[in-house]
This record gives structure tokens, C-alpha cells and sequence, in this order.
């Protein structure tokens, strides 16, 4: 069974920066595709980067040239690195792998952005 948590979120102030972190069960974040998404309250989820098996990278606009998603095969986790961080990037984020046909989604960490 895959699972996936997600950690590093928090409250942080408009133009800072946070880290989050993805831990997955078993090896699978090296051999398949990942992803961050996240939902505000009253919107519906939102996808925000992807990383392929190959190593390609992939943005919404939105957060494009401000956040980084990365992984460390040998723990087995991927990240996303949050810069310039603005209030309308407060939401929960989700990591999410893709194995096969199915995604598989954390419980998601809370992120939020002062002005």
C-alpha cells in the first residue's frame, strides 16, 4: 500500500520561504512521476508542480520561477521548495505519486502566508 506524508509546512510571513517535504512508503519516488497540488478552502484542488521519472520539471503559472520540486531517491522523498511566498498561496498541499493509472495522495500539510 503507498503512503505518502507530507511535512514542513506552517505560518509564514509574505515573502519568505518554506520547505515541504514528502516521505513516501517503499521506493517509488526515483521510478515514478510526482506531484504537488494544493487546495485553499472553498476551491477545488489545484495542481502546482510535477516531477517526472525522467527528471522533467513543470509549474502552474502561478508559482512558476518561485518554487522548486526536487527528490532524494535515497530517502525516498521529494520536496518542494516554496520562495517569495505570497497570501495566495495559503492552502493545504498535497504530494501525490503516480503509479500506473492511479494517483496516490498524502493527508497534506497546512501552509499558511501573513500579509
Amino acid at each position: 500500500q503507498v503512503q505518502l506524508v507530507e511535512s514542513g509546512g506552517g505560518l509564514v510571513q509574505a515573502g519568505g520561504s518554506l520547505r515541504l517535504s514528502c516521505t513516501a512508503s517503499g521506493s517509488i519516488v526515483s521510478g515514478n512521476t510526482m506531484n504537488w497540488a494544493r487546495q485553499a478552502p472553498g476551491v477545488q484542488r489545484e495542481w502546482v508542480a510535477v516531477l517526472t521519472s525522467g527528471g522533467s520539471t513543470n509549474y502552474a503559472d502561478s508559482v512558476k520561477g518561485r518554487f522548486i520540486i526536487s527528490r532524494d531517491n535515497a530517502k525516498n522523498t521529494v520536496y518542494l521548495q516554496m520562495n517569495s511566498l505570497k497570501p495566495e498561496d495559503t492552502a493545504v498541499y498535497y504530494c501525490g505519486a503516480r503509479l500506473g493509472p492511479s494517483t496516490y495522495w498524502g493527508q497534506g500539510t497546512q501552509v499558511t502566508v501573513s500579509s
